[in-house]
């Protein structure tokens, strides 16, 4: 796993999701960040108690929000294709900018009817 700072403003929170028996909780928050002539979209995934500490969040905030990256290799069965998947989990954030600009085009929150079996194949 590799260990960084990213920074922008909160784009997409969605709600909570728990998979597996075990009761594991994942929240997607997206981050924005404006870099000129391209708009970037960081899609930061908060597990655990991140999920209930992301309430903290509003659209519109700029965070800075330290992650670690980490990378999975997945294959359905030997003789499919082998895919590879990164993601970034938060550890921690902080609220650098209440607010920011405002965004009509970005819901306050994304709601998903996905359930944990709409899951159950899914690579992460």
């Amino acid at each position: 796993m590799s260990e960084c700072k990213v920074q922008g403003q909160v784009h997409v929170i969605e709600e909570s999701k728990t998979f597996g028996q075990k009761g594991f909780r994942k929240r997607l928050v997206v981050l924005e960040q404006d870099k000129g002539r391209y708009t970037n979209y960081l899609p930061i995934d908060f597990t655990h108690d991140g999920c209930d500490a992301a309430d903290e969040l509003s659209v519109g905030d700029e965070i800075e929000v330290p992650i670690r990256l980490s990378g999975r290799k997945w294959q359905r069965d030997e003789n499919s294709e082998v895919k590879f998947f990164l993601s970034a989990e938060a550890t921690e954030f902080k609220i650098l900018r209440k607010g920011g600009k405002s965004d009509d085009r970005a819901p306050p929150r994304a709601k998903s009817n996905a359930s944990a079996e709409d899951y159950e194949d899914a690579p992460f």
